[in-house]
């Protein structure tokens, strides 16, 4: 990993904290990665927080690059596409952060049998804390996903699956810290409601939360056992429990996954059609 040269098509915010966790975990040097995009202004910044190099000029980038993230809109892909593909051959792996653009899409616009990795963070990415779902095209080696995954490690936590999951991982990660906001935002509201100055209602809702997952994520503990340990018979706990479940809190979220993957779907199938 330390010698291969990565290339960041595209500089915004994904892009961003990626650079930040490669070079603060030292997975990779300053020297072997650069970025391209349409802002100077955004180039400069990161050539000053983190002494890489910058160009404009995604195929020169491309040409330079073994590795390939692909980090834009996805609105602007098939143009972004057109200007690298001159400098794709088989010496390369394209890493795709594009939400919704599935991987025929890219491949569509790419000389036969491409290495493309397609991937889904989340916002998290930028405190180091994002999970991001790994999924390989036909052309991707074992070698290319234990990259994609040790890149991506950098800015938290990955797991690797099929393409016809990532509207799943979409819906549910990608879209989850939105869901998360909501659940602070509202606990919050609780406990403002009854008196508690806001921005400590803020900061015992947050640390709870992020207390809750760490520890599910380091006992590896169901979150069903998790939750009974807390659970006192007649206690506090159950009697919120049961106001949540009488509020139909569970069916909630499960509908939001739901909805969220049913539209990324909808998203990739109109990617698919302009291709």
């Amino acid at each position: 990993m330390q010698e291969t040269r990565i290339g960041l098509l595209g500089a915004g915010n994904i892009a961003g904290a990626l650079l930040r966790g490669l070079i603060a975990s030292r997975t990779v040097s300053a020297e072997r990665v650069r970025a391209s995009d349409v802002r100077a202004d955004r180039l400069a910044e990161l050539e000053r927080a983190h002494g890489i190099s910058t160009c404009l000029d995604n195929s020169s980038l491309t040409s330079w690059a073994d590795v390939v993230v692909l980090a834009v809109k996805p609105q602007v892909i098939p143009g972004v596409l057109e200007e690298m593909a001159p400098a794709v051959d088989s010496s390369k792996l394209l890493i795709s952060v594009a939400a919704g653009v599935p991987i025929s899409a890219l491949q569509a616009r790419l000389p036969d049998k491409t290495r493309i990795v397609r991937v889904m963070p989340n916002t998290a990415a930028l405190v180091l804390a994002g999970a991001t779902a790994i999924a390989p095209g036909p052309a991707a080696t074992a070698e290319d996903v234990a990259l994609a995954s040790s890149l991506f490690a950098a800015v938290g936590r990955t797991a690797v699956l099929d393409e016809a999951l990532m509207n799943v991982a979409t819906g549910l990660s990608g879209s989850g810290p939105a869901y998360v906001m909501l659940m602070i935002e509202a606990l919050a509201d609780g406990a403002v409601r009854l008196g508690m100055t806001r921005d400590t209602a803020l900061l015992l809702t947050a640390q709870t939360l992020y207390g809750a997952a760490k520890l599910q994520l380091e006992t590896g503990t169901h979150p069903a056992q998790l939750k009974d340990q807390v659970t006192s018979p007649g206690g506090t706990t159950a009697a919120g429990l049961h106001a949540l479940e009488a509020g139909a809190v569970r069916a909630a979220l499960m509908a939001a996954v739901s909805a969220a993957t049913e539209r990324a779907e909808q998203l990739g199938a109109a990617s698919a059609k302009t291709r």
